[in-house]
């Protein structure tokens, strides 16, 4: 019995003792943050500044430890707002249970907090009697608060300061600096003396290139993709273009460039280069759907460094039309081998071939290529490509068997300014593309085709949640009859890339005298509009509006038809772009009925 109340007893300690360690590790102390005499928007951004008060919002458990160490750093992060809005008067007070943090030595911190209290009281603004800074280069855009009789806001000091220096490196001068500043704070007459002096040192030219970290990539090859402007002079940008170079190679997963710390024989500027190789293969796969296209599914793989001299070797392989209405099941396998650095820095060279089968409601195709060409950057935004080009079809319909034999120069310019590829609120995209082709043989015709593809986005709203997007796509082809013209120039209009809402391809042409034969046109015009609303962070809806085109010789005459459609759409957004659900009828147009369901990753344009 004696022992049986002793357990009890024990049981109901040990429960007391865990129930009061809890409450009290739960407990806050009772807090307050006082800025009187300032606008909000003040007072939000020295609040804002505050580890103690991140931490009394917090719903984490912080010990007296962490309080005391935040309470402590909160001086200085609150002094550096205050200076940066050109108050140089202020006082800081933060109590803990009564006792300034600031006079609490780090070994007598306190063991518990009942009470914070934090008063700041800015004080005065100060303004500038003196705003100097000189010598300056030509074109230098200082920042517009930098005068007198502007806030003396430290922010505005250190923006004029790096304005010079850099204004100065962007004319040649690479070890451009702060040579000399005074800054003198006058609290009588509440004002600000800011002397500034720059050294904008020798013009520099590009040195040489140091590099390591390569491993499996020739030491001479990462220096031509490098492309250093040895000899030149020095610019901030051509230090941005060797790195960009290196980036886009795939090569690296890490490119450090560093400018020498000082100039060699004078006027030159080594760079110091340490790269991380990433690994060399890469695999990936994309599924789509659409209720007309069927289940379509590719695949890559990709070898980054085949020969060790930045070789980028691709795979692609893809089956579509699974389980589609329109035609059949198509095969396609292409590879592609480019070599970076070819003749310039910018200039990659490249091998490519493709075979494919393709089967379409209309017609069956086999079909071969090979080509050569050239891709250079620009700029970051402009790239192109030109090639020389080998294709052979068969094409098997309603006439029978037609071998198309030609040679072919397809080129393209692309412009890219989005912000996102694969879901872009803002910016433009261009690409326009010329393919001049000489047919061999009897059957297959000579001229050229002409596309292009333009898109606009505009976002509005809180971070921008709307989204409005809109899509011109233009094409033609000019020489040739239709019969005579290679199936793959011909355009069609229906589809995930169209017009959705309407069957894939559904829109053509009909020739031959008796009008049975349908094909593609030889001209194309497509016009797309969205509405994107972002609902919460990761789902958006989308209200949409498609028309397209097809002709036979002209735009927007009797030889062609019109379709559209119109739906709405779902969006989740996932790290490698939003999943896209789209449900579409069609509006006008004769080619089908019905809704279409559309299903992919990435926006649809």
């Amino acid at each position: 019995m004696g022992a049986q109340v002793f357990r009890s007893a024990v049981f109901l300690s040990a429960g007391l003792f865990a129930l009061t360690f809890a409450l009290s590790a739960e407990a806050k102390p009772a807090y307050s943050f006082e800025v009187p005499g300032v606008s909000d928007d003040i007072a939000d951004a020295i609040k804002g500044a505050s580890l103690t008060r991140d931490a009394m919002r917090s719903d984490e458990e912080t010990g007296a430890q962490d309080l005391f160490a935040s309470a402590r750093a909160d001086y200085e992060r609150i002094i550096g707002v205050l200076y940066a809005r050109g108050y140089y008067a202020g006082s800081i007070s933060i109590l803990l249970d009564g006792r300034e943090a600031a006079g609490i030595e780090p070994m007598d911190a306190p063991q518990t907090i009942g009470r914070i209290d934090i008063r700041v009281l800015p004080g005065p603004r100060f303004t500038f009697a003196r705003a100097a800074i000189g010598p300056l280069a030509g074109g230098t855009q200082l920042p517009s608060g930098y005068r007198q009789g502007e806030t003396a806001g430290s922010g505005t000091i250190i923006a004029a300061a790096r304005a010079g220096v850099d204004a100065w490196r962007e004319d040649g001068h690479a070890k451009a600096a702060v040579r000399h500043q005074q800054i003198t704070a006058n609290h009588r007459t509440e004002t600000v003396s800011s002397d500034i002096v720059l050294d904008p040192g020798p013009e520099a030219h590009f040195g040489i290139l140091h590099a390591r970290g390569n491993q499996r990539l020739r030491t001479e090859r990462l220096l031509e993709i490098a492309g250093y402007p040895t000899g030149r002079r020095y610019t901030p940008e051509r230090i941005e273009e060797v790195r960009a170079r290196l980036r886009r190679t795939g090569i690296f997963s890490s490119v450090t460039l560093v400018e020498a710390d000082k100039l060699r024989d004078g006027d030159l500027l080594d760079g110091d280069l340490t790269v991380v190789e990433e690994r060399r293969r890469r695999m990936g796969a994309g599924i789509e759907y659409g209720s007309s296209e069927g289940l379509t599914l590719s695949a890559y793989w990709l070898h980054r460094n085949l020969l060790g001299g930045g070789e980028r070797l691709r795979w692609d392989a893809e089956i579509s039309g699974i389980g589609g209405t329109t035609g059949g099941t198509d095969y396609s396998l292409g590879v592609r081998l480019d070599r970076p650095a070819t003749f310039s820095p910018d200039t990659s060279a490249f091998v490519t071939s493709t075979v494919a089968r393709t089967h379409e409601e209309d017609y069956t195709q086999d079909a071969y290529s090979v080509g050569v060409g050239l891709a250079h950057i620009f700029n970051e935004r402009l790239s192109g490509q030109v090639a020389i080009q080998y294709d052979w079809q068969k094409v098997t319909d309603d006439s029978g068997d037609t071998i198309y034999r030609q040679i072919s120069w397809p080129s393209f310019l692309l412009w890219d300014n989005r912000d996102n590829v694969f879901d872009a609120k803002r910016g433009y995209y261009g690409r326009v593309g010329a393919t001049p082709f000489y047919g061999l043989g009897d059957s297959t015709g000579s001229g050229m085709q002409l596309t292009s593809d333009l898109r606009a986005y505009k976002a509005f709203g809180a971070e921008g949640r709307f989204v409005l997007a809109g899509r011109a796509q233009i094409g033609g082809v000019f020489g040739p009859s239709l019969e005579k013209t290679p199936r793959d120039y011909l355009f069609y209009s229906g589809g995930g890339g169209t017009v959705r809402g309407q069957p894939y391809q559904s829109l053509g042409v009909r020739v031959l005298e008796n009008g049975t034969l349908k094909t593609g046109g030889g001209r194309f015009a497509a016009f797309s509009g969205e509405f994107r609303a972002g609902l919460t962070e990761s789902i958006g809806v989308v209200a949409f509006y498609d028309a397209g085109y097809v002709g036979t010789d002209d735009y927007f005459n009797d030889s062609g038809e019109w379709q559209s459609g119109a739906g709405v759409g779902l969006r989740y957004a996932t790290p490698i772009g939003p999943i896209r659900l789209d449900l579409a009828g069609p509006v006008s147009g004769s080619t089908g009925d019905g809704a279409q369901i559309y299903l992919g990753i990435g926006q649809a344009f």
